[in-house]
């Protein structure tokens, strides 16, 4: 039997996702503060008991809840989600669905649910996140990288002291002065960067500062002006970078020198993965990551 919630109460979020290191991106405070951010059309969290899968009907018919460019990972929950998506299917005639940003072991599962509702789809990759797999230190670390990022990290760093003293790497929650130092960092920015942090957008982020996981990190110098932030998620196993902004004046790389302190302080902490998430920059790679495929289907029932 399938239940159709129109609000964020049901215990099914409770229940694991389908992949593994998809960090906070399942999870109901994600997805009920991208939801308050920007509702759009009827919520539909599907759920069977064993299985959760949490969409929406819009305009363009039925998809996952949020826009894709602020979700890194979708992933069902439960241990019964292909039953449950095929039913959902089968009582949705006549809309477009579109479901997006679906690592390979969801990408699987929502194939067996389309093919259960008698739909013959097949994914088709359309992004992907950059993780980086981490040694037992951090010497481990700057060796697998190779000579040249090596010496580019200790040159970098090493600039980065004589410039602005000994960087300190300060950790905050919340939505104190280091959140407010983050959002400040980003709205002084030229370009899209700027543009990114509206007040809704600062809404979005501030409802999830206020939950458990999140974090800002700040690079500072010797006077405690921060030259580079991050905000984040992290728990016992993985990292996972969100946003980040940096001082447009500075004269050194403060961006590389945070990703590395924060690459360095991750091993010390044993996680084991450091998710930088969507996007093919080159410098997540040059930094070590691998591609994690993303994939999409979409169609008509």
């Amino acid at each position: 039997m399938v239940i159709r919630h129109a609000d964020w109460s049901t215990p099914a979020f409770g229940l694991r996702p389908v992949v593994p290191d998809t960090g906070p991106f399942p999870g109901r405070g994600f997805l009920e503060a991208l939801w308050n951010h920007a509702p759009a059309g009827d919520l539909c969290l599907a759920e069977s008991g064993s299985a959760l899968v949490p969409l929406v009907i819009d305009e363009t018919g039925l998809q996952w809840v949020g826009h894709s460019d602020l979700v890194d990972y979708r992933s069902p929950l439960g241990d019964e989600v292909p039953d449950l998506l095929a039913e959902v299917l089968k009582t949705s005639a006549g809309l477009h669905y579109r479901f997006d940003s679906l690592p390979v072991e969801a990408a699987d599962v929502v194939r067996r649910g389309l093919a259960r509702a008698g739909f013959d789809a097949e994914p088709e990759q359309h992004a992907v996140t950059a993780r980086l797999k981490l040694p037992d230190s951090f010497e481990a670390y700057m060796y697998q990288i190779g000579k040249k990022e090596r010496h580019e990290i200790r040159r970098k760093r090493r600039r980065f002291r004589e410039v602005h003293g000994t960087p300190q790497l300060v950790t905050t929650s919340g939505t104190g002065a280091g959140f407010e130092q983050f959002v400040e960092m980003h709205r002084n920015s030229t370009g899209a960067k700027g543009r990114f942090m509206t007040s809704g957008m600062e809404e979005f982020f501030t409802a999830l500062a206020g939950q458990a996981g999140w974090q800002v990190d700040l690079l500072c110098g010797a006077d405690g002006r921060p030259a580079a932030a991050t905000f984040s998620w992290a728990d016992a196993d993985g990292f996972y970078l969100y946003n980040s902004a940096f001082d447009r004046t500075s004269e050194v790389s403060p961006g590389i020198v945070l990703l590395s302190m924060l690459i360095e302080r991750a091993i010390e902490a044993t996680c084991h993965t450091f998710d930088f998430l969507k996007g093919d920059e080159p410098y997540k790679f040059r930094l070590g990551a691998t591609a994690r495929p993303l994939f999409r289907f979409e169609g008509s029932t």
